[in-house]
This record gives C-alpha cells, structure tokens and sequence, in this order.
C-alpha cells in the first residue's frame, strides 16, 4: 500500500518456523531468497533492520544434536555457536549483493536503560548511515528470564521504537491474523486490516508451531506496542519472502495493523 511505499526506515521480523525445515535445520534457499529481496528493498532507497531467530537451529545442526536442547545452559551454549554460523551465512548472501551487515546482540535491560537505550540507537543509526543492515537478535547465549524479551515478535517491537522505524513487517508461519485458527477452522478468515487491536489480543493463542516462541498472542503485543507509538505494522507469511515485493509495489499483504 501506498504507506509501505513511502516508508524509509523498515524492520523485518523473520521467526525460527519460518528460517527453518520441520528437520529444525535452517532453510538456506528461503534464507538466500529472503536476503535477495531485502537487497533489492535497499536498492528502492529503503532503509532495512533485520531481526532475525535461528542461532539455536544453526547450532544444533552445528554440533550434530538431533533435538533442540531443553536445558537453559545447553540452549545458551547452541546459541552461542549457532549465532556464529547465521551471521556467515547472512554475510555471504548479502555480499552477494555487495551489502555489508552489522550484528546487535540485545537483551531487555538496553530498552530500560536511558543511557544503553541511547548508545543502542546511535549504533542503528551509524550502521545505516555506513550503509550496513543491521542484524539482531536476543542475546541467548547470556540472557536469564530477567533479561530476555519472550521471543524475536516483542524484541522486533523494541528494536522497531529504539531505531524510529517507519514500518515493521513481522514475518510468520501464517498469512496473517484470521477470525479463528486456519490449522484447525479450514472456514476461518483473513483480516486484512486491524485498527483495534486489544479487541483481539484476548482471542488469540499461544504458540503456533514447536519451532516457534511467540505464536499470534505475541504478534498482537507486539503490534501494540508498535501502533501505539505510531508504527504501522503487517503479519504476513514469510515463506515466499518475494510478497514483499507486493508491499513495495503499493499492494496489500496479509494483515495490517493501523498506528495511532
């Protein structure tokens, strides 16, 4: 839609269910796809912040282990080697396109923290000026339940305030938000627009997939969070990530939550 179009400062959320193959492994070809398309977004004169899961995956496949640990030590530790193996692999797509990236690890306590929040944000605004995407993600490899966000949907929400971002464009499993569960209401329905969003945070539920942390409940804290503060944002399905392309284009994709 037109909003999309003349946006300039974009956040793009992508979760572990949709980086993934029901293997738990990551999914390089939607990986490389979706990079193509940022690449090309940034090309239109956009600005592109990119929060994406995936560090445990990457680790797990690293190390060989056939489940994602239960543990909070073994998760941080898959974190911290899969957080490594992601970034090189964002590195060698994007460099294909002769996009440099930047890595922010972040846990809670930087939105809470004047002084952190402040350093956070200079930080987004030089990688982007340098030309760079940002890459972020939630420190797991350190963060305890004190620090973490409960999952990428609330981090993207905060990275999409700290950096003023004129659009978040949450990528999930799902095409958007419906009027009941589609995996089990084959007659449930798309709602393409939303503009009272606590009507449907009570409605919504938990976690959609295994691979997954937030499920549509967080989606629609998110969205709060955003729209309060005049952020506009979008749930669509990232599984063909070149839908982008339909935003970008002035179309309409999935369902969209007005700002405030």
């Amino acid at each position: 839609m037109a909003k999309f179009k003349d946006c300039k400062r974009v956040v793009v959320k992508i979760g572990s269910s949709t980086l993934t193959h029901e293997t738990g492994h990551l999914n390089l070809r939607r990986i490389e796809r979706l990079v193509k398309v940022l690449a090309d977004i940034k090309n239109a004169g956009k600005e592109v912040v990119l929060v994406s899961s995936g560090a445990v995956s990457a680790g797990v496949a690293k190390i060989g282990l056939t489940h994602r640990p239960h543990g909070t030590a073994e998760k941080q530790a898959t974190a911290a080697i899969g957080q490594n193996e992601l970034m090189k692999i964002y590195s060698r797509f994007f460099s294909d396109y002769g996009i440099n990236i930047g890595q922010i690890l972040m846990t809670k306590d930087v939105f809470s923290d004047s002084e952190r929040r402040e350093n956070a944000e200079n930080t987004f605004n030089a990688l982007l000026k340098f030309g760079c995407v940002p890459i972020v993600n939630e420190n797991d490899s350190v963060s305890t339940d004190e620090l973490n966000f409960g999952g990428n949907d609330y981090l993207a929400a905060y990275v999409s305030l700290v950096c003023h971002a004129d659009v978040l464009l949450n990528l999930s499993d799902v095409d958007g938000l419906y009027d009941g569960d589609p995996r089990k209401n084959p007659d449930a329905r798309l709602i393409p627009r939303v503009e009272d969003i606590d009507s449907v945070i009570a409605a919504a539920e938990g976690v959609g997939t295994e691979r997954g942390t937030g499920g549509m409940k967080a989606k629609l804290e998110a969205a709060k969070l955003v729209t309060d503060a005049g952020i506009p944002m979008f749930i669509m399905n990232g599984h063909d990530p070149e839908i982008l392309y339909d935003l970008l284009d002035g179309g309409h994709v999935g369902t969209y939550f007005t700002a405030k």
